[in-house]
C-alpha cells in the first residue's frame, strides 16, 4: 500500500510540473518572457535583444505566449501603426520561478566550472 501512494503522491508532483514546463519549455519562450518583463515593448527591440531568433520564430511564440495570458498584443492606432507586445499581470508569476532557475543556474555553473 505505500508503495502505490508514493506513486500518487509522485504524480501530484510530476503532473503540474509537466504543465508549467510544457509553457515555458524550449529555446526562445523564457528569453522572450524575459525580454519583454525588462521592457522591451517592439518586434524589433525584442528580437535584438535575443540573439539568433528569427522573425517567423519569435512571432510565432509571441502568439503562443499571448494563447497562454503571459504577453498582450497592443495595436497603437497611429501613424504609422504601433504593435506592441506588454507582459501581462499574470506574468508576474514568473518572476519568483525566473529568479530561482537563475540562482540555481549560477551555482550549478560555479559547482561544475570550479572543478576544472
Amino acid at each position: 500500500m505505500a508503495n502505490k501512494m508514493g506513486y500518487l503522491s509522485c504524480l501530484d508532483t510530476v503532473k503540474p510540473v509537466r504543465d508549467a514546463i510544457e509553457v515555458i519549455n524550449g529555446k526562445w519562450k523564457l528569453p522572450i518572457i524575459i525580454s519583454v518583463m525588462t521592457g522591451n515593448e517592439r518586434f524589433t527591440d525584442i528580437q535584438e535583444s535575443i540573439p539568433g531568433i528569427t522573425p517567423k520564430v519569435l512571432a510565432k511564440e509571441l502568439k503562443d505566449l499571448e494563447q497562454h495570458q503571459l504577453i498582450k498584443r497592443v495595436v497603437v492606432d497611429d501613424y504609422p501603426v504601433k504593435i506592441l507586445y506588454k507582459p501581462e499581470p499574470y506574468a508576474d508569476t514568473l518572476t519568483p520561478i525566473i529568479d530561482a532557475l537563475k540562482g540555481w543556474g549560477l551555482n550549478h555553473r560555479k559547482r561544475i566550472f570550479s572543478k576544472e
